[in-house]
């Protein structure tokens, strides 16, 4: 079954979409002779050029589909959201750093700016692990007026070296909130510190993971490499964004548990700053070096609607394999209800017969219904299945157009805009 095809990519180009079952590759059965999902990609893949006859079948179509797809090399976007969260606030989440990063940004703050005259923008770079370094250079300069330093690099035996923003910039005025994580790293850390440091936007969430390393590749004789570590990353306040390894491998490998195990991802106060490592940004804010970046505004981690229960559904993909089913067999019937997603959030309601066929189907998969599990999780579950029918439907965005919802970061940041926030912490918006 086809889960979900990739925007611009050959298949979504012929009109496949997900809910279709492949039977037929190149005339070979591949459905139902206990085939492993290897051996079909193996089928599927090939050069770019060459082509791949797939025979689909599709509910409601009598007879099967044949499609002749021809490969290529397929687009992964770095952009996953980009939409009006409230009246004249766009939301744009990266998922990455990609090559084409900056691009997908300016190509959708555009369109933000010209159909929704938006006047503030929440980044999301929640989960952001990072990716290349010189696009999240480029991404910085989008926020910051000219000439202001976005990162630096110093090592032992390494002088040191500065990035500057230029004069172009999609977003130096207008009120900014970043979004970030435990998991946002790297690149995100590089994009965070920047606007932070020059009290550019407001920084929402949880410290960041701490990796800012400069690695450089020794060829060796045999053909393989080492890669040593020459420099790090600092912040435009001379922070460095790398945590320290000093204690060891151990503890170094276990930071993230160890933040659990001390309380640092519920409560700010059990994180403890170093009074040596206090720098000041460009309006004279304290902020703290000693790894990652800690945000403005912290917000815990919300276990508040998490189970076994939940976890047992979405662990055994009993969440996705439901509604994939489901908008499989009432496609036509949503699409002509719902004009769009936006009207869709409105008017579709997770109803308890909806539900029931939930449970039942959840059950048959073995796992059992548990009532408190059930009570504590019901609401994120809702939110769950009405997000992915939607994505379904109508792609990743209109999923974060639903499940955002009850995203504690979303709503503190939207939050933060009709409050004193900004004032509080001394960042003006432009």
């Amino acid at each position: 079954m086809v889960t979900q095809t990739i925007a611009g990519g050959p298949s979504e180009k012929l009109g496949i979409r997900a809910g279709d079952r492949i039977v037929l590759i190149n005339d070979s059965t591949v459905a139902n002779i206990g085939i492993k999902n290897s051996d079909v990609l193996k089928k599927l893949r090939g050069d770019k050029g060459t082509k791949v006859k797939v025979n689909i079948y599709r509910r409601g179509v009598p007879e099967l589909m044949v499609f002749t797809i021809t490969r290529d090399k397929i687009p992964l976007y770095s952009l996953e959201a980009s939409y009006e969260a409230a009246p004249g606030v766009g939301y744009i989440k990266i998922s990455r750093f990609a090559d084409t990063t900056v691009e997908e940004f300016r190509d959708a703050l555009k369109k933000l700016k010209e159909e929704k005259q938006i006047h503030s923008l929440v980044l999301d770079l929640s989960g952001n692990g990072g990716g290349y370094l010189n696009r999240a250079i480029e991404l910085a300069d989008e926020f910051l007026s000219m000439g202001k330093r976005i990162v630096y690099t110093e090592g032992k035996n390494n002088p040191r070296q500065e990035s500057f923003s230029t004069n172009t910039g999609g977003w130096e005025k207008g009120k900014l909130i970043v979004l970030v994580d435990e998991n946002s790293a790297s690149a995100s850390e590089i994009v965070t510190g920047a606007i932070q440091d020059w009290d550019r936007g407001l920084v929402i969430g949880r410290r960041t993971f701490a990796k800012g390393l400069v690695q450089k590749p020794y060829p060796l004789p045999d053909g393989s490499a080492v890669r040593l570590t020459i420099a790090r990353y600092h912040t435009p306040s001379g922070r460095c964004i790398q945590k320290p390894y000093e204690a060891g491998d151990e503890n170094y490998d276990m930071d993230l548990s160890k933040r659990y195990e001390h309380g640092e991802l519920y409560n700010a106060d059990s994180i403890q700053f170093i009074d040596s490592l206090k720098y000041e940004t460009n309006a004279g804010r304290l902020v703290y070096g000693g790894g990652g970046i800690m945000p403005d505004v912290f917000v815990p981690l919300d276990t508040s609607m998490t189970s076994k229960y939940y976890d047992d559904l979405r662990r055994n993909g009993i969440l996705n394999d439901f509604t994939l089913s489901y908008v499989d067999e009432n496609r036509n019937d949503l699409v002509a209800q719902h004009k769009d997603v936006y009207a869709y959030k409105q008017q579709f309601t997770i109803t308890p017969e909806f539900m029931n066929k939930y449970i039942a189907y959840a059950e048959k998969k073995s796992v059992k219904k548990h009532e408190a599990g059930f009570k504590t999780s019901e609401k994120l579950i809702r939110t769950q299945l009405k997000a992915l029918i939607a994505r379904d439907l109508w792609g990743i965005n209109a999923y974060y157009v639903i499940i955002n919802d009850i995203n504690i970061f979303y709503t503190r940041a939207l939050e933060s805009l009709e409050d004193n926030t900004f004032e509080k912490m001394k960042i003006a918006g432009n």
